[in-house]
């Protein structure tokens, strides 16, 4: 079994394939200008990498890292953040300038339909666990578009503030987490009302949200203070007192909340976040010191540190 980190290198429109364990770049791939997020198909065979300056998507095979083929459209317009169904039969990408979500046979890798969200730039998406619906951060219009999956229909929109950009919905099916680059606050979403139920205070520029894969852990990359913010979603710190509604955010009384745990420095404009698939260590790619960061989760620290390309941000871990 091969581990691999797969770092895209937006200022040297590149691939960098490196091994987790020795921090080595076994092998550097060139792609279209502006390589952004980057997606693996369930099966680990294929990677989605979009190109946002170039108005590209590659289709590569993750053995060879050869090209399978390159799709274009004309409402391509800096193509960003992709969200695959864990059955590999539907993938779903977000044009930010276009502001239009994409839907994606990945048998055939052709466009199957093009919604429009009429938002603000629509940057960055997440599947709900069940996959019956995704999430749309815009960050220009500060809310969230509604896609109903089954059908591949936005059906609302609900705000949430001032600049949504990382997101990502729990895996208790319960909650959506938000990360705003704005007011740099995390909101905690309950899902069926739509209503902000608890809300946090981050580092500058919050950018990306990734949960580990038991959900205890958010991790939040905040670009312009250079840091990680770790929030433990399953805190016990209980709340004394009810402390009903402030603003529009509402505070449950006598439960736990996420928490900020820790907030630990890393390279500098740290941006793409991955686990490795036991949860065990995060991947941080730090886009102005041209490194990823490795954080032990059991002791939630930096341990190492290596050197990638130029301007490194999307991050898969693949394992095959």
């Amino acid at each position: 079994m091969v581990e691999q980190l797969l770092v895209l290198n937006k200022d040297e429109d590149s691939i960098s394939v490196v091994n987790p364990n020795s921090g080595e770049t076994e092998e550097k791939v060139q792609t279209a200008p502006n390589p952004h997020e980057i997606t693996i198909a369930p099966n680990g065979e294929k990677a989605y990498v979009t190109c946002s300056l170039s108005n590209k998507m590659h289709v590569i095979d993750t053995q060879s890292f050869e090209f399978l083929s390159t799709m274009e459209h004309p409402d391509f317009v800096f193509p960003h953040g992709l969200a695959m169904t864990s059955d590999g039969e539907k993938l779903y990408m977000a044009s930010t300038y276009s502001e239009k979500l994409f839907v994606i046979d990945p048998s055939t890798d052709s466009i199957e339909k093009v919604l429009d969200t009429h938002q603000g730039k629509s940057h960055m998406i997440s599947l709900s666990p069940d996959e019956q619906t995704a999430y749309i951060a815009n960050i220009g219009s500060g809310n969230i578009s509604v896609v109903d999956v089954t059908n591949d229909e936005i059906v609302t929109h609900f705000p949430v503030g001032g600049g949504p950009e990382g997101i990502s919905a729990h895996p208790n099916g319960q909650h959506l987490y938000v990360a705003n680059q704005d007011d740099n606050n995390l909101y905690v979403i309950d899902v069926d009302s739509y209503e902000v139920v608890y809300e946090r205070d981050l580092g500058t520029l919050p950018v990306r949200l990734v949960f580990s894969p038991d959900g205890k852990y958010a991790l939040i990359p905040n670009r312009l203070s250079g840091d990680l913010s770790i929030v433990d979603t399953k805190h016990e710190r209980k709340i004394d007192s009810d402390l009903g509604v402030r603003g529009n955010v509402r505070i449950e009384s006598g439960s736990s909340r996420p928490w900020e745990v820790k907030r630990i420095r890393v390279g500098k404009w740290p941006g793409g976040v991955v686990f490795n698939n036991d949860g065990s260590r995060a991947y941080v790619a730090n886009n102005k010191t041209n490194d990823v960061s490795v954080v032990d989760m059991s002791t939630l620290d930096e341990v190492d540190r290596f050197p990638v390309g130029v301007h490194p941000d999307g991050i898969a871990y693949l394992n095959h």
